[in-house]
């Protein structure tokens, strides 16, 4: 007898999907048999994707900080899913680095606007329907940021200890609802975000052949979201050995 894949008949939200961990994350749960919605704002990388994993696959492109176009593309996935989803991964983020002192006004808003309000208003659209089915899955993607601060990292580190806090307060609503919460926090990852600081040449940063690489968070998700329905995940922090 064949054993289904562990996440077939699931619908599954993956935000920021386009590269990094989230492509990686995306490709894991379709490979568990999950139906994969993929939004990013990146459509040549998203598309291909989708191509790539077939009927399993439904990309939509789209500006999370923009409220209007994340409300109809949230409705939109929705309603092709069938009324409900029952994963969500909080992955997209922008990564700006610079002091306090010379990070402007507009650069903070717009860190926060990607990492944490974004990431909000899809848990507004999303988190209340799973709470009247009694079942779901929110995970976050963090960082090790969202608990240790590092210089020049002001709005990022804000971002991401808002995450956390956001994270926090939702497990604690969600006890006792059949909704599970997730957060993944992974130290420095080899993704496409970093091709503009070059950390093998930037002093301070760590080598791209020390960090995680994205299938180790994308695996780490999957354990997360393929345990037994009654057990919750709370946190995983993951570090290079």
């Amino acid at each position: 007898m064949v054993t289904p894949p562990v996440l077939t008949g699931r619908s599954v939200l993956v935000t920021g999907a386009s590269r990094g961990i989230g492509r990686a994350t995306a490709r894991a749960l379709a490979a568990a048999g999950a139906r994969v919605f993929l939004v990013a704002r990146s459509p040549v990388d998203l598309e291909k994707l989708a191509i790539e994993l077939g009927e399993q696959a439904r990309a939509y492109m789209c500006d999370l900080t923009d409220a209007a176009q994340a409300t109809t593309t949230v409705a939109d996935i929705i309603a092709t899913a069938g009324g409900h989803l029952d994963i969500l991964v909080n992955n997209a983020g922008v990564f700006p680095l610079g002091a306090v002192a010379e990070t402007t006004p507009e650069s903070f808003e717009q860190t926060l606007a990607a990492n944490l309000v974004a990431p909000f208003r899809l848990l507004h659209a999303i988190l209340p329907a799973m709470r009247s089915r009694g079942q779901g899955h929110v995970i976050t993607i963090g960082s090790v940021a969202d608990r240790r601060i590092f210089s020049g990292n002001g709005a990022y580190s804000a971002s991401k200890f808002g995450a956390r806090a956001l994270h926090e307060v939702m497990r604690d609503e969600c006890v006792g609802s059949g909704v599970r919460t997730t957060l993944v926090s992974p130290a420095a990852t080899d993704t496409p975000i970093w091709d503009p600081i070059d950390p093998d040449n930037t002093p301070g940063f760590p080598a791209r052949a020390s960090m995680l690489r994205p299938d180790d968070v994308a695996d780490a998700v999957l354990w997360a979201a393929t345990r037994p329905p009654h057990v919750n995940v709370d946190e995983l922090r993951l570090s290079r050995t």
